[in-house]
């Protein structure tokens, strides 16, 4: 596995403001992307139950990172107004194309999650046991949404490959950005 550009190398200290500044923003933006989903599906589609689930685990992800950002005074990516309306806007469209675009939405951001918290992992080493531990239990979480997507017809999305590089991208981008601003 290598190790992300923006984390250091195992063994040196890692920018913990920085990671938890990019997960909050991170777990954020997958609330705002499963309120877009929901308000466009409603709470009587098949899917919504599978939905409501995933954002509700995702809301406690950024009640944790939020809990630690104030406990450590980090200052929250300033970008989150845009991930607010972004995340939302995403979810939104990815439904309205439906069940199976958001699935696949849900499906391409976990993918790049759980690559991005692999590196965390990697990166964080025994330097902070209480993020360490978050970003591993989290990530599983993430996982299993990533399979129950993948399980619920993600890839039978039309124009599946296009969908899920295009969400990745933007996923990555977002990261990075988020470390930064």
């Amino acid at each position: 596995m290598t190790v992300a550009k923006d984390y250091p190398r195992p063994g040196r200290k890692p920018d913990t403001a920085a990671m938890l500044r990019v997960d909050q923003a991170g777990e954020y933006g997958a609330t705002r992307i499963y309120a877009g989903q929901l308000a466009v599906m409603g709470d009587r589609h098949p899917m919504s139950r599978v939905i409501a689930g995933m954002a509700a685990q995702e809301e406690r992800h950024r009640q944790t990172f939020d809990r630690m950002i104030v406990e450590r005074g980090v200052r929250p990516a300033l970008l989150q107004p845009i991930w607010d309306v972004a995340g939302h806007a995403l979810g939104a469209v990815t439904a309205a194309l439906g069940p199976e675009a958001a699935m696949a939405c849900t499906a391409a951001i976990e993918t790049e999650i759980d690559r991005h918290y692999a590196e965390q992992r990697v990166a964080l080493g025994q330097h902070d046991k209480e993020l360490s531990t978050a970003v591993e239990d989290f990530q599983a979480e993430e996982l299993e949404h990533r399979d129950a997507a993948i399980a619920h017809g993600a890839e039978k999305a039309l124009g599946y490959a296009l969908l899920s590089g295009m969400i990745r991208l933007g996923c990555r981008a977002a990261i990075k950005l988020s470390a930064r601003i």
